[in-house]
């Protein structure tokens, strides 16, 4: 998984699985995704896929001109779909392909479910992406826990996860009372300290990282959101943050979940060294105990 950039200013997420090349969301333009793709030798027209989560722009403004330069299907609900067309345009030269809310999409060996999200959205959803060896969850935009998405965090090995806001920060600081309230509310965003907690009920022994995401300019930092996320988590899960202007690194399951079937053996593959080497992110042998116990661990008899 490479975040190609993560917030309010856009959106857009690279997933290579069991040898298919997806993207998640489309708020950047085509030159930058372009650029950014290339910046790990990827090519846009390698992609197989993109989807859509929602319809705000950040997520779907230039998901049309994106799908359309690379030649590859739009996957989008029909109710996102019809709202968001309004605003930009999506179908034009592009073959879009409506799933509904809940189901499941299967590209090659591939499955791609959605599940509903409580946003201030007409039809928004998060991801998971399974290989049928490694789970991907991709969660961002929603207002609060529900227990689907509890579900949902049991059983990923790798979370994309939504740390939007400090509630001190936002409550102290520049915004209008209803913005404020939009924000805070059960169909708007979720707290740093709500993302920690939803991680420390819900994962699982499998889960290997979390990739904070979506983080606030004013509201948020990632110190902060780290800051939570560790006075929760203890300290050995290994978290990241996604960047707001730039590509984040590649994150990678057991090394060879995203590899691409063409790149296998390739020795000047781009992300070669990051799969050798940065983000795999240690021995899985300390990564596979229950989060609850690596908090005890670290902590000496921290309970939730």
């Amino acid at each position: 998984m490479i975040p190609l950039q993560s917030g309010s200013n856009g959106n857009c997420i690279y997933v290579e699985a069991g040898g298919v090349a997806l993207l998640f969301d489309g708020g950047l333009s085509t030159s930058l995704v372009r650029a950014r793709l290339a910046t790990f030798g990827i090519q846009l027209e390698a992609i197989n896929a993109m989807f859509v989560s929602h319809e705000h722009g950040d997520h779907v403004r230039h998901a049309g001109a994106v799908a359309r330069s690379g030649g590859f299907p739009l996957y989008i609900t029909a109710r996102t779909y019809r709202v968001a067309q309004r605003r930009y345009d999506l179908s034009t030269k592009v073959d879009v392909q409506h799933f509904q809310a809940g189901h499941c999409v299967r590209i090659g060996p591939v499955t791609i479910n959605s599940l509903p999200t409580p946003h201030d959205a007409v039809d928004g959803v998060v991801y998971t992406v399974d290989d049928g060896c490694h789970r991907l969850g991709i969660c961002t935009d929603f207002g609060h826990v529900y227990s689907e998405l509890r579900d949902l965090v049991a059983q990923v090995d790798g979370l994309y996860l939504e740390s939007n806001y400090d509630q001190e920060r936002l409550i102290h600081g520049p915004y209008p009372a209803a913005l404020k309230a939009r924000i805070s509310g059960p169909r708007g965003h979720i707290s740093n300290a709500d993302a920690a907690g939803l991680v420390a009920a819900a994962a699982s022994d499998r889960l290997q990282w979390v990739c904070l995401a979506h983080l606030s300019a004013h509201n948020n930092t990632p110190t902060l959101a780290l800051e939570t996320h560790r006075q929760i988590l203890g300290q050995t899960l290994p978290l990241s943050v996604a960047k707001r202007h730039s590509a984040t690194r590649p994150l990678c399951l057991e090394a060879d979940l995203f590899q691409a079937a063409s790149r296998q053996t390739k020795q000047d593959d781009p992300l070669r060294k990051f799969w050798q080497h940065g983000e795999q992110l240690g021995s899985t042998d300390s990564l596979r105990q229950p989060i609850r116990q690596r908090k005890q661990a670290s902590e000496g008899g921290f309970r939730f």
